[in-house]
């Protein structure tokens, strides 16, 4: 294996479906990084900066985003696509950090390596889909709603699936730098990580990854995830970082999202007697907490690393 420097990327051929990786340099212990679902490893670059004085820090592309190849979305292959990066890298027992998506497979990370040294859920909970996913609310009232959410998601599918022209792409980009004054981010890196999943398409248009087949993979492979089982039985440091307030987009729903966390604490209650199990809640983030807080993010994981 080559020694590559700091953001340099390399991609893995060995493992089942080809992924990109970025190493981002780092004099201490290995860490794998994971992005979350309609993201790449761009998105992960303001908490992989503050994480690299404690940490080697190697971001991936999941399959089907960003830069890595494709193939279907199958839990156990998916960690096999992230063990042959820690092989190829030469990561001796990484911690792994995820948000959402990415916070599911660490969770699962950890259940398949019980010698990890830890393992981080940056709010790695599933969508809501069915009634009993939302406390305290009628069954009647959780299930209008959750069709409203439904309906919202398809038409963001759909809007997806069609191919974007130049002029949509600008403006796609202007919104990009919006967003990241908002969050007082660098606007740069939110434009690299929107361009990094568009792959082209007729003409001069372009198309976003994932593409629908695999969206909805990851949907129905989500909502069939069930955690508990694994924050019971896990054998490693496991910690759960989860969200307090909604993001923006979200508020429109904000009964159904505040449901959906009560449940979420209820489930994650039964299981809080597993001593490798840590639940932190954070005051006043959203699922967004890469983006808000990436520097109260780093400090919070690196202690608990130490720990």
């Amino acid at each position: 294996m080559s020694e590559l420097s700091a953001n340099s990327e390399i991609s893995i051929d060995s493992g089942p479906v080809p992924i990109v990786a970025r190493d981002f340099g780092g004099s201490g212990a290995p860490m794998l990084l994971l992005h979350g679902a309609g993201g790449n490893l761009v998105t992960m670059t303001g908490l992989a900066e503050a994480l690299r004085p404690a940490h080697r820090v190697v971001a991936v592309d999941l399959r089907g985003h960003g830069r890595s190849g494709d193939g279907p979305w199958k839990w156990d292959e998916v960690l096999d696509d992230l063990a042959a990066v820690v092989d190829e890298r030469e990561l001796t027992r990484p911690s792994v950090v995820g948000m959402s998506l990415g916070g599911m497979l660490a969770s699962l990370w950890a259940a398949r390596h019980p010698d990890c040294p830890g393992a981080v859920s940056l709010d790695g909970n599933p969508t809501p889909s069915r009634p009993e996913d939302l406390a305290g609310l009628e069954p009647d009232r959780a299930a209008a709603e959750l069709a409203r959410l439904r309906q919202v998601f398809a038409g963001m599918s759909a809007a997806t699936a069609r191919p974007l022209t130049a002029e949509q792409v600008a403006a796609a980009v202007a919104g990009q730098r919006a967003m990241a004054r908002q969050y007082g981010s660098a606007e740069e890196i939110w434009v690299e990580a929107f361009r990094r999943n568009l792959v082209p398409a007729d003409g001069d248009a372009s198309r976003l990854r994932p593409d629908p087949g695999l969206t909805e993979e990851l949907r129905l492979a989500m909502e069939s995830l069930d955690l508990v089982p694994v924050y019971r039985d896990v054998r490693c440091p496991l910690l759960l970082v989860l969200a307090t307030a909604d993001m923006p987009e979200q508020r429109p729903f904000h009964d159904l999202y505040a449901a959906h966390r009560r449940r979420v604490l209820e489930r994650l209650a039964a299981v809080r007697d597993n001593p490798w199990l840590e639940v932190r809640e954070l005051d006043g983030a959203s699922h967004a907490m890469v983006a808000e807080r990436p520097g109260e993010l780093a400090e919070l994981i690196t202690r608990f690393l130490r720990r």
